[in-house]
């Protein structure tokens, strides 16, 4: 094993256990340096351990010599080095994201934590930071808590931020036979309210997060204080010719594995551009990591079903129901988004006269493709400033752009 370094050893001596708690297995991270030292460090239940590299570590964290140093010497420079790419986590990020929070040297009890919670249906996995109003931020499909970690760094200035893995993804409980459709996700969501006596929220939800967030405000919108929809799933508009088809397939054939693990990998890597690089890296992994396990094939498979099958029209139609929203909402849309086009703005304008919207330049994930522009729309918008107006003029948190602004 290479000789220890410094900075090494000072990450290793304030490691807290409170903030990466995996109380049921020994966690192995690998730290690296571009010019080839590697050390792997052991967590344990108390401790952390330093060991010689082997075997398949849990996460694998790359950064130069003077980026480790500055780690070490500058209380909570970690999560920095991370959100600005001069350090690289790959394998789990709940994991390799945690370690660097737990070796940060932050002890004050708002600082990030990674933990589970016990809810009636499933054990869930979340990050929490800060101290404020409490935001719940909701992942899209096949994603995890970890597309949220720049918001929970972001927005713990001013509001408690908690994001969680759904059931059926990331490190949460994966039940086989879940429905996984909006109401399942729904219910899962105000379980968890209900187990950290959480009375009422924001919500935070991108892509499939944002129906589920939606499904919440529709279904308890006195739980809900205001919505911010990032590029959220909406139901289709169009015919969906391949819906009696897709209804008669069941998800439980994600139990078998019908494709080699390369060949899977593969694919994915292929269809997702710079998806070998940066965050569209780590997020690979993250799909993969659950995605490569029967319980959360069949998961997403049923999730990514109910997104093609939510109905449109009727009574009971998703685009009736959106018409009763009752907390303010704010809709972040990319741009450049092939997943969820931005035409739908004039849908849901139609729906929602009320909402405010904003279109960036970018793709399907606001907060990591624009964080700075995403994260200053969020806070303005659940803690809106007093804006003085001329009389019987109403007053509003954004002015109507764009480009920059939220949009009423």
């Amino acid at each position: 094993m290479t000789a220890t370094p410094a900075w090494l050893r000072t990450l290793v001596d304030r490691y807290d256990s409170g903030v990466l708690q995996e109380p049921e297995r020994r966690l192995r991270v690998a730290l690296r340096v571009p010019d080839g030292a590697a050390w792997d460090v052991v967590l344990a239940e108390t401790a952390a351990k330093i060991v010689a590299p082997a075997g398949h570590p849990d996460a694998v964290i790359v950064a130069d010599s003077a980026t480790w140093t500055g780690i070490a010497t500058q209380t909570s420079d970690a999560l920095g080095a991370y959100l600005s790419a001069r350090l690289s986590v790959r394998g789990n990020l709940h994991v390799g994201v945690g370690f660097l929070a737990a070796t940060s040297g932050v002890t004050k009890p708002a600082r990030m934590r990674f933990r589970y919670i016990s809810t009636r249906v499933a054990r869930l996995s979340m990050i929490e930071a800060g101290d404020g109003p409490p935001i719940l931020a909701i992942h899209g499909l096949g994603a995890t808590k970890g597309s949220f970690v720049a918001t929970v760094a972001a927005l713990s200035d001013r509001f408690r931020v908690i994001a969680l893995d759904l059931p059926g993804f990331g490190d949460s409980d994966k039940p086989i036979g879940a429905a996984y459709d909006p109401r399942f996700f729904a219910g899962a969501c105000t379980d968890m309210l209900d187990a950290l006596k959480l009375d009422r929220v924001h919500l935070i939800g991108n892509s499939l997060g944002g129906r589920v967030a939606l499904e919440v405000a529709l279904r308890q919108p006195d739980r809900v204080e205001r919505l911010a929809l990032l590029a959220p799933s909406l139901a289709w508009r169009r015919s969906r010719p391949w819906a009696p088809l897709v209804r008669l397939t069941r998800p439980e054939l994600g139990l078998v594995q019908l494709a080699p693990r390369a060949l899977v990998d593969g694919i994915v890597r292929r269809l997702i551009p710079g998806a070998n690089d940066g965050w569209a890296a780590a997020g690979v992994d993250e799909f993969l990591r659950a995605y490569l396990t029967p319980s959360g094939r069949a998961a997403f498979y049923a999730a990514a079903r109910h997104i093609y099958l939510d109905e449109p029209h009727g009574q009971d139609g998703f685009w009736s129901r959106l018409r009763t929203l009752k907390p303010d909402a704010l809709f972040i849309w990319g741009r450049k988004d092939i997943l969820v086009p931005i035409g739908f703005k004039r849908h849901v304008t139609d729906a929602l006269p009320r909402a405010r919207h904003l279109e960036l330049d970018c793709g399907h994930v606001p907060q990591i493709e624009r964080p700075r522009d995403t994260h200053q729309a969020i806070a303005t918008f659940f803690l809106p400033r007093p804006v003085a107006h001329p009389a019987g003029t109403p007053t509003s948190p954004g002015d109507a752009t764009q480009s920059g602004r939220a949009a009423a």
